[in-house]
Parts: structure tokens; C-alpha cells; sequence
């Protein structure tokens, strides 16, 4: 039996691993992520799912109403960490799925798989805690470098953490972005992690101070080029658990439910039998008598 299953078995425990073997973890990961493209080509049938931000809990609930892997094949379009109790065992969770079916989970890269904001929200801090050094946080960070920017499901629906770019008018233009490094300050590959639609034209400056807001005629024009039937995009904490906008042209998928503990919102995943064929799953936080809550509250990274 390989080291993995039995690793695949503490993970769903909500536990972490020895920190030699999440080394080994994050390594045979690294080398299929090596493998995989800036837009991971992804077939129906397929679920799709936003935010988890370290709720591991509520991740479990997930699975529970999403299907389990391998049964169910699965996009998660980041953010991983930060923000909840448990990222450490949320991304071992997610990596052990990873490394044992790598065919039947995506897992693409969110602005916060960073080394510059796991530092600030959480992340960071939680393996300094467990692990009582960086050497864990390090290797995690490898990972995150080499994460897809994007996925594209039956070559129709574009999905990607945070949205569009004023550099990027082209599918082929991300498809040669180098991906294996920190996530820049501005540019490109910044702006595919960072941006948000927004009720407007064109183009604004965004108030996250990195990425750019973007409106329904920059929507329209690139699916328009790229031949595109719909964007799925995270990002942004959406009460209702997920919301359609430009004309149903792109929707926003929260996965992460009563975000941070204390938001009060549902949580969807969205379920593609087809690219035409799509369903919205709500799901509701785990009741706290169905979960651990650390005893040391954690930091506020709530922003």
C-alpha cells in the first residue's frame, strides 16, 4: 500500500501529518501540478467549487453534498487557506485527494496561495504553530507555484479564482504566462487572481489594490473571442452562495459557509452534467456540536 493512503485516512480526520510526510506529500503533488497546464483542460461531468479558506468542516460537508472523489470530479478555484481554524488540514486534505485520484480534482491557484498574504492572514502562522518551524509553510508554498491559473471545461466554461485582465484578451495569452513563481504585484497573472466583475463597461481600478474591477462589455468581448459559454469565478463572498451576473454570463461560486464563523451565508458548489446543463448545490455550515473549535481563539483575519 502506498505511503499516501494511509496519509489519504489521517487527513479525513481532520489531522495533520508528520512533517516529513507532508514533505513527501507536497512533492508528489508538485510533480503532477508540473505536468498540468495554465488552463487545465477539464471534462463533464464536473463540480465546482469557490473559497474554502482552512473550513474544514464545512469542506467535509461539501463532499457529503457534492459526492465524494472519485465518485464526483471536482474544480476548486482556490483560496485553500487563511481565515478558518484548519488550513493546514484543508489543503492536506485537498492534496491527498490530489496525489490518490489526480485525474478527478483540479485544484487552481487563489490570491491568497501566496507567500505575501498567507503570511498576513493565517496560514503562516498556523504552521508555525503546529509545526513549530517554517519548513512545512515552504513546501506548501512550492505547491501553490505551480497550481493551474485556470481550468476550461469542455472547452466552453472558463474558470479561474478572481476574473479578467486588461493584458489578457486571449485564452492563449494565460496559456503562456510563467506560472512557477510568487504571484506578481501587477500584470497578468496578478489580475486573473485578483479581479472582480462589477456593474460597470469597461475597466476600474479595483479597492483591493491589486487586479481591476470589470463590467459586462470586457465580459461579453472576451467570451465573444474566445468562444466561451460561461466564466465561473470565486473570489468574493456572495450570501446567496453563488450569483449570475451580465446576463447569467458569469456567475460567482462561494464555497467557504458562514464564512469566517460569523457571516451567517449559504454555501454553493455548482454541478455541470453538461456545459448547458448546470445545477447550483446550497449547503449550510456544519453546527458547531459537529465540530472542533481550537481551544486558543484563532487571529481575526477577517478583512
Amino acid at each position: 500500500m502506498p505511503e499516501w493512503e494511509n496519509w489519504f485516512e489521517i487527513a479525513k480526520q481532520c489531522k495533520y501529518l508528520p512533517e516529513n510526510d507532508l514533505k513527501k506529500l507536497c512533492q508528489i503533488v508538485c510533480d503532477l501540478l508540473i505536468e498540468e497546464a495554465n488552463i487545465q483542460p477539464v471534462s463533464t461531468p464536473v463540480t465546482v467549487c469557490g473559497d474554502i479558506h482552512g473550513q474544514f468542516y464545512d469542506l467535509e460537508e461539501l463532499f457529503r453534498n457534492g459526492g465524494q472523489v472519485p465518485d464526483t470530479n471536482y474544480v476548486f478555484m482556490g483560496d485553500f487557506v487563511d481565515r478558518g481554524y484548519y488550513s493546514l488540514e484543508s489543503l492536506t486534505r485537498l492534496l491527498t485527494l490530489k496525489a490518490k485520484w489526480p485525474h478527478r480534482i483540479t485544484l487552481l491557484r487563489g490570491n491568497h496561495e501566496s507567500r505575501q498574504i498567507t503570511q498576513v492572514y493565517g496560514f503562516y502562522d498556523e504552521c508555525m504553530n503546529k509545526y513549530g518551524n517554517a519548513n512545512v509553510w515552504k513546501e506548501c508554498c512550492k505547491v501553490f507555484d505551480l497550481l493551474s491559473i485556470s481550468a476550461l471545461i469542455d472547452e466552453e466554461v472558463f474558470c479561474v479564482h478572481g476574473g479578467l485582465s486588461p493584458d489578457i484578451s486571449t485564452l492563449d495569452q494565460i496559456r503562456v504566462i510563467e506560472r512557477n513563481q510568487e504571484i506578481p504585484y501587477k500584470g497578468a497573472f496578478c489580475d486573473l487572481v485578483w479581479s472582480d466583475p462589477e456593474d460597470i463597461d469597461k475597466w476600474t481600478i479595483s479597492p483591493r489594490g491589486a487586479g481591476w474591477l470589470f463590467g459586462s462589455k470586457i465580459t461579453e468581448e472576451f467570451m465573444e473571442k474566445n468562444q466561451l459559454e460561461l466564466i465561473c469565478r470565486a473570489h468574493q463572498l456572495v450570501n446567496e452562495g453563488y450569483k449570475y451576473m451580465f446576463n447569467d454570463k458569469l456567475v460567482t461560486i462561494w464555497s467557504a459557509p458562514n464564512y469566517c464563523y460569523r457571516c451567517g451565508n449559504v454555501a454553493s458548489i455548482m454541478e455541470f452534467s453538461s456545459v448547458h446543463n448546470r445545477k447550483p448545490i446550497l449547503f449550510n455550515a456544519v453546527p458547531d456540536d459537529q465540530r472542533v473549535i481550537p481551544d486558543k481563539a484563532a487571529t481575526p483575519y477577517f478583512l
